[in-house]
């Protein structure tokens, strides 16, 4: 019974890292990390560098857990959590670039607006937000401004705002100012104070939504990490260890990490806040 239940975790493993390295595969695989590691703003990451830290996390940790418990089936799956930390971590930093730039558009916005009543042209407007804008906002704006200087373009320095900001507040901005510039709107001031205070009192609700809501979600990765630390001083007691390197043991541990995979991304998704959707994208 031991050996068929090794040869068919094997023969799993086996056919899970056949279809990985698939080049196609490779490809989707390497985007999606590409676009993770843009959204957290790594300049210097690149999706290598993320998967080799992926790998030998997942080694490192299997190893410790394997010598620590004496559990096989224990150390595959430390291996797996580790290498999934990296790619934690990139969508934490993501989340918290995300809040940041959120939370800075109020302010940037009552500048513009402070900017263009004061008679500013409004590219003067949007490249002084570069060095006098929240700190979040900076670069894009840099990048808008060295953009304007080479082309001349309005049009196409504000492009190039879209793409570095990829954000839905900034489509919103984005989209009135075009207005402004092409149809010559002389309400630009009032529409971007307008769009200041909705903005707050968007943040000032999602903020007490977050507040309550995080308590929930705490509790919920506590009671999904419990079972697992029981498990881990569990097996470093011999008797309890010998009971998990049997087959009976070792499919046990694996149909539990199964089903703790599965109420963890239903608790996420239950969790989940919805998010604006972006209208230029």
């Amino acid at each position: 019974m031991g050996a068929l239940v090794g040869l068919c975790l094997a023969i799993g493993v086996l056919l899970i890292l056949m279809s990985i390295s698939h080049p196609v595969h490779r490809a989707r695989r390497r985007g999606r990390v590409q676009n993770l590691i843009d959204s957290a703003a790594l300049v210097h990451a690149t999706p290598g560098t993320v998967i080799s830290a992926s790998a030998a996390g997942a080694v490192i940790c299997g190893a410790c857990a394997l010598l620590v418990t004496s559990v096989p089936m224990v150390g595959v799956i430390a291996a797996l959590l580790a290498s999934a930390v990296p790619i934690l971590l990139l969508r934490r930093r993501a989340r918290t670039r995300a809040l940041a730039v959120r939370s800075a558009w109020p302010d940037a916005v009552d500048s513009l607006a402070s900017a263009v009543r004061a008679g500013m042209a409004l590219p003067e407007a949007l490249a002084d937000l570069s060095t006098r804008g929240p700190s979040a906002l900076r670069p894009a704006f840099a990048r808008f401004a060295a953009e304007y200087r080479v082309s001349g373009s309005f049009g196409t320095a504000l492009d190039t705002l879209h793409a570095a900001l990829a954000d839905p507040v900034a489509d919103r901005v984005i989209a009135s100012l075009r207005i402004a510039r092409d149809v010559g709107g002389t309400d630009l001031g009032l529409v971007l104070r307008t769009l200041s205070s909705l903005l707050r009192a968007d943040m000032r609700t999602r903020g007490e939504i977050e507040a309550r809501q995080s308590w929930t979600v705490s509790a919920a990765r506590l009671a999904v990490a419990a079972p697992w630390i029981t498990l881990a001083l569990l097996c470093t007691r011999p008797e309890a260890a010998l009971a998990y390197r049997s087959a009976l043991g070792a499919l046990i541990v694996l149909i539990s990490a199964g089903l703790t995979v599965v109420a963890y991304r239903v608790m996420l998704m239950i969790g989940r806040l919805p998010t604006a959707p972006r209208s230029l994208a």
